[in-house]
């Protein structure tokens, strides 16, 4: 009988072209040694996060290694590095406080922050007791099959660190995400919200109320609007529930994505018209007792109504609502810019959203809907009146970044690719460039700090140190009043920088994939004041855990550099002939390579143990941070850009490497990289034979138009009546389903409501008409990342490369046993 599979197996490899003499057992063992759950016990912290105090410059950080959680303070003015507190002695004090067992090694301490003269912290812990959960009347009200009515309690407590003295707070606020409808005034006098499509705001005292009690029928609401309706509303929409769960709450208070005045005296909002946009719909199967219908408003590229964005401005003094003359192009979209939010407040509780600009403007974008022309203005509030500062134009779309104000709103730092990279610009506010600030070969990332005193700006960039991956970030100074660029942190890794808002000292955390991630603290002239962790992967390493490998290679055209990484099995055997596959996803907006080490290895370094050369590789058209050339490379074909770069990528590879198989090549995307991974198979099916193809927008005509226009471009028309019209044209993969040779498996969750299930079904039917066997999988009740069918999804998409790549026909058992050896049977 063995024999008989086994040459069952030869059969089926033979015939999808490629020959294996020996069909290799995929190695299950060895991949569920590096689950999701598995990984939570063998890779801790990897950066710090610095919480900058208030008053002074220095932080705190929490850091977990194999030994447990610890809480250092660090002051870089006389570089010292100590622990917060003592683990053992806190234990002990939490122990005969909350009556449950602490020590100092199993320490977990929530939402720590600095209280007072930043001598005291504050924390809460969870008890074994149980209370009755505070919302639990609400939760059975929604669901009436609920049972657990009880949660763990937890204690709030403030610690003083000069004479480690414990108090409990024995009446802490409501946790803050019961009231997330609360869009709260800078000077927190005002709570602005909506309720029944339209607006209301309530001062301090009600809102105190409903902190405590939200159905207090004593609190005071004032209403603003009157004119709202559903699709036309002054707050959020409720985007993710069903018909059902929209019904019942209807009546709630909802947050209204307001900025405020650094006064608390205005406010605006925008407010989009989307009633004559058509309804998309999908369907929740497993909902009980009955499927529940979703129903939600969705734009397609290429349809003619599309929604009307308005920009309203509210002044508490006139009780006003004004609507803001800024029509500029059919069909625009509106881009408004909250204030930065100092480094020193990130802990805070309550940060209220301000505008960008002061008491008498505010500055905003409005982009045409081909993305090729972008404005920024200024709002003039005594004068009611939109000032253009900057115009962008392009035949390509153009990306945009919120402009740093400075220098009490005369200057303005704008980025522009207009020159062909990302670059940084310094206007006045009459909208004069006063010179161009960064220049180059190279891409500016973002504003990490000013110094208006000093004149300086702190950027990250990256590409322009020769030599590196010309991905890796780095933190650079240049003056506002022109010179040469300083680099702050050299070394040939991906940099993560956290400045304080001094701009005196940062953090800097570097890795690469193939390294062991590192911190370190320095000064705003970039010398290193000291060291401060490295990430501890001494059980990865003891479970076999190995680096991947970075590798370059060249594009199709023989000229671009591509780079890419690739992952072995941690048993690799060099004399051993390996299928590849291919992780891909195509961009725009990013490429799926990693360029520092991390803790995500589902799709890539766990995929490799089964027994593949797993590898990421970019493509032209891919990454923003490079070349606008580069970036744009696949404006207009949509569909096929990437293919021959990774084509090409997987023949240098095997030209390279003995071990590689290149009769035997499969691919694997999730959503756009699910679209490209089944193009891939349909444009060269001779060289692609297996694709897992997930949540895949395979009709791009049916995508949200924001995503697909900009991409892939849709053309403005004036007609000769002067009316605008915009024409949209795209290759599907449904256009190709003739083509398909090798293995297909198609998978979407049917409650996707980003990439709609219908991409899917679509292909399927094309698929289907053109008599094409191939495999689908719909995951029930999942959105667009398949949330706790995640490991479901993986081990399907492995046995499917295990049986179609290395040739495996023996059928797994049933049970999947990788994932249920990880649960504890309670029944």
């Amino acid at each position: 009988m063995k024999n008989a599979i086994l040459g069952l197996s030869l059969f089926f490899v033979v015939g999808l072209g490629f020959a294996q003499q020996n069909p290799s057992q995929g190695n299950y063992e060895l991949a569920a040694r590096f689950s999701p759950e598995k990984l939570k016990k063998l890779i801790f912290s990897t950066e710090v996060r610095p919480h900058w105090l208030k008053n002074s410059d220095r932080f705190w950080y929490e850091f977990e290694t194999t030994d447990g959680k610890s809480w250092y303070i660090v002051n870089p003015a006389n570089r010292s590095k100590t622990e917060l507190f003592d683990k053992d002695a806190l234990a002990a004090k939490l122990t005969l406080a909350v009556k449950d067992p602490f020590d100092g090694q199993h320490l977990d301490l929530n939402d720590l922050k600095f209280v007072e003269d930043e001598n005291v912290i504050q924390f809460k812990v969870k008890s074994t007791e149980e209370v009755l959960k505070k919302d639990w009347e609400e939760i059975k009200e929604k669901n009436r099959s609920a049972k657990d009515s009880l949660e763990k309690k937890t204690f709030s407590f403030r610690y003083n660190l000069n004479n480690q003295t414990l108090t409990e707070i024995e009446d802490p606020d409501e946790d803050k995400k019961r009231l997330s409808w609360a869009n709260i005034s800078p000077d927190s006098s005002k709570v602005v919200f909506s309720k029944n499509e339209n607006l209301f705001w309530m001062d301090k005292e009600n809102f105190l109320k409903a902190v405590k009690d939200e159905k207090d029928s004593t609190i005071v609401e004032h209403q603003l609007t009157e004119d709202g309706e559903k699709d036309y509303s002054y707050g959020s929409s409720g985007r993710g529930d069903d018909n059902v769960e929209e019904e019942k709450k209807k009546d709630d208070r909802k947050r209204a994505s307001v900025l405020w005045s650094p006064d608390s005296k205005q406010f605006i909002l925008t407010r989009t018209d989307s009633r004559q946009v058509k309804d998309l719909w999908v369907l929740h199967n497993v909902r009980n007792p009955r499927p529940t219908l979703e129903t939600y408003k969705y734009a397609m590229p290429g349809e003619k109504v599309q929604p009307v964005t308005e920009l309203k401005h509210y002044s508490f003094e006139s009780e006003s609502m004004t609507d803001l003359d800024i029509a500029t192009f059919k069909d625009q979209s509106v881009g408004l810019w909250s204030a930065n939010i100092p480094a020193r407040n990130r802990d805070d509780d309550f940060k209220p959203v301000k505008w960008l600009g002061n008491n008498n403007f505010f500055y905003f974008s409005i982009t045409s809907r081909d993305l090729k022309k972008i404005d920024v203005y200024r709002w003039n509030i005594a004068d009611s009146s939109k000032e253009l500062l900057v115009e962008e134009r392009s035949n390509t779309y153009i990306e945009i970044q919120k402009p740093e104000i400075i220098n009490n709103g005369r200057e303005m730092i704008h980025w522009s690719e207009r020159d062909g990279w990302g670059h940084y610009y310094l206007y006045d506010m009459q909208g004069n460039m006063i010179r161009q600030l960064t220049s180059g070969p190279f891409h500016a990332e973002s504003i990490e700090r000013v110094d208006e005193k000093n004149r300086l700006l702190y950027f990250t960039a990256n590409a322009r140190e020769k030599g590196e991956d010309p991905y890796y970030l780095h933190l650079y100074r240049v003056s506002l009043n022109g010179g040469n660029i300083t680099l702050l942190n050299p070394g040939n890794y991906d940099h993560k920088i956290a400045i304080n808002d001094a701009a005196s000292f940062f953090v800097n955390n570097y890795s690469r994939v193939n390294t062991t991630p590192a911190s370190a603290l320095h000064d705003n002239q970039g010398r290193k004041i000291m060291d401060l962790e490295e990430a501890d992967l001494s059980s990865l390493f003891a479970a076999g855990y190995k680096f991947p490998e970075p590798f370059k290679v060249k594009a199709d055209d023989g000229i671009t550099d591509l780079y890419g990484v690739m992952y072995k099995p941690f048993d690799f055997d060099s004399t051993r002939f390996y299928p590849i596959i291919e992780y891909v996803y195509p961009g725009p907006q990013t490429e799926a390579v990693n360029k520092s080490f991390g803790r995500s290895m589902d799709r890539i370094d766990r995929l490799a143990q089964l027994g593949f050369v797993v590898v990421t590789v970019g493509n032209r058209g891919g990454h923003p941070a490079r070349s606008k050339w580069y970036h744009n490379y696949g404006y207009g074909n949509l569909r096929d850009y990437g293919l021959a770069d990774k084509k090409a990528a997987v023949e240098q590879l095997a030209d390279r490497h003995t071990f590689i198989d290149k009769s035997r090549v499969g691919i694997h995307g999730h959503s756009g990289g699910g679209f490209m991974s089944t193009a891939a198979m349909l444009v060269y099916p001779d060289f692609f034979k297996v694709a897992v193809s997930s949540a895949g927008n395979h009709e791009n005509n049916i995508y949200n138009r924001w995503w697909s226009e900009k991409h892939h471009g849709v053309k403005e028309v004036i007609t000769p009546k002067g009316d605008t019209t915009f024409v949209y044209q795209i290759e599907k993969n449904p256009d190709l389903a003739k083509n398909l040779k090798g293995r297909l498996l198609l998978v979407t969750g049917d409650v996707d409501n980003n990439v709609h299930p219908a991409n899917t079904i679509r292909m399927a039917n094309a698929l289907i008409k053109a008599n094409k066997r191939f495999d689908f999988i719909i995951l029930p009740g999942q959105r667009h990342g398949f949330g706790d069918m995640t490991e479901y999804f993986f081990w399907r998409m492995a046995d499917y490369y295990v049986q179609h790549l290395l040739g495996d026909y023996t059928p797994p058992p049933v049970d999947m046993l990788e994932i249920q050896r990880e649960k504890a049977l309670t029944k």
